[in-house]
């Protein structure tokens, strides 16, 4: 059975204003690279707490090697304390890879631990969804305690619910005890582009066009990450082609996408400077 991996944050729940604090130590010019006394005086973290939030911030996509990471400069620059649902949904796309970053995807999502399962495996299956349905799921995915993978799934659902987390994003929403996912408020197209253009290099590195059925199927993909079927990529793509950032050959099938987009953190500062 899978290994659950989601014990990187001991009991510390997703919080923007505490990863916040240690992007702005990245910042710096010695980084994270430095003593405990001295990490903690410099992101007023707790000596239990910095090193927890250090890893929501490395999985997060904006630490590397202990300094900011391509991605974590763009978001120091254009959005330092964390306020901007852009950032959300920036936070999102990487938590939902695990710890493994934009690589290729496994034959199961659930080798790459919990988040990848909830984000690629159930909710795909499971739109409306208690904790209890959750975790009796889990417990036939993973090799854990019941009481092991109850305890440490509730920081999925806390950081996609809680309003210092990634909630602007209503990735899943939760109603008395009942979570639904499937009617996200979404990104603006240029973000959308990003999480493609990763994708792509992903699975199609090197190629200027893929069949859009290879989009549709593609595993830990687009519309998983966004939390829509179908229809609604096609939506997304039609959106993309406005924009300018894809062209889609539609008069014959089979159908393609050819990509109009070079950099992807270009589209990334794009998505800020849009939102503004």
């Amino acid at each position: 059975m899978a290994n659950l991996q989601l014990h990187f944050n001991g009991n510390f729940a997703l919080k923007k204003e505490e990863i916040s604090k240690i992007i702005r130590a990245a910042a710096e010019e010695k980084g994270l690279k430095d003593d405990l006394p001295s990490l903690m005086a410099r992101t007023s973290l707790g000596n239990a707490k910095v090193g927890r939030i250090k890893s929501w911030a490395i999985r997060c996509g904006l630490i590397q090697d202990n300094h900011l990471s391509p991605v974590g400069e763009i978001v120091w620059r254009l959005d330092p304390e964390l306020e901007s649902p852009i950032t959300d949904w920036l936070m999102h796309f990487y938590l939902s890879f695990g710890d493994q970053g934009i690589k290729q995807p496994p034959a199961q999502a659930d080798e790459w631990g919990g988040w990848c399962y909830f984000v690629y495996s159930f909710l795909p299956e499971h739109s409306r969804f208690t904790l209890e349905d959750l975790q009796y799921n889990c417990a036939s995915v993973f090799d854990e305690t019941s009481k092991a993978i109850g305890e440490r799934i509730k920081y999925i659902l806390k950081a996609y619910t809680q309003s210092q987390a990634l909630s602007s994003c209503k990735f899943l929403t939760l109603d008395k005890d009942q979570y639904s996912a499937g009617d996200a408020n979404l990104p603006n197209p240029y973000l959308v582009g990003y999480f493609l253009a990763q994708l792509w290099e992903r699975d199609y590195p090197g190629v200027g066009s893929v069949l859009t059925e290879s989009i549709f199927n593609q595993k830990m993909g687009l519309a998983q990450v966004l939390g829509i079927k179908t229809e609604a990529l096609l939506l997304q793509l039609n959106m993309l082609e406005a924009y300018g950032i894809i062209e889609q050959r539609k008069a014959v099938p089979p159908f393609q996408v050819i990509k109009r987009f070079s950099e992807p953190l270009m589209l990334l500062e794009k998505a800020y400077d849009s939102d503004r």
